[in-house]
């Protein structure tokens, strides 16, 4: 799955989780750029991506990704690990 791809789908996990369907997520934004994002929807978030993408991030992984632009770069990796294809 590319990055675009992947990002396409992560900016629709976003707009629902924190419900702004005019949210235009960029490779840099990050929890200071969006008002209601919280710890408690930084958890949220990660969940919904986790079920959309059926991945798994590690505790260090949720604390760690700074912008979405490594959240879409963290998920890209772990698909081509598990060798296998988003279907989304």
């Amino acid at each position: 799955m590319s990055h675009e791809q992947v990002l396409r789908r992560v900016t629709t996990i976003l707009r629902e989780v924190f419900d702004d369907e005019d949210l235009v997520p960029t490779s840099t934004m990050s929890a200071k750029d969006v008002a209601e994002w919280d710890s408690l929807s930084h958890i949220r978030l990660m969940v919904a991506i986790e079920k959309a993408f059926r991945i798994h991030f590690t505790t260090a992984e949720v604390s760690g990704i700074p912008d979405v632009g490594h959240l879409v770069d963290v998920i890209v990796a772990k698909l081509a690990a598990d060798g296998r294809p988003f279907e989304g």
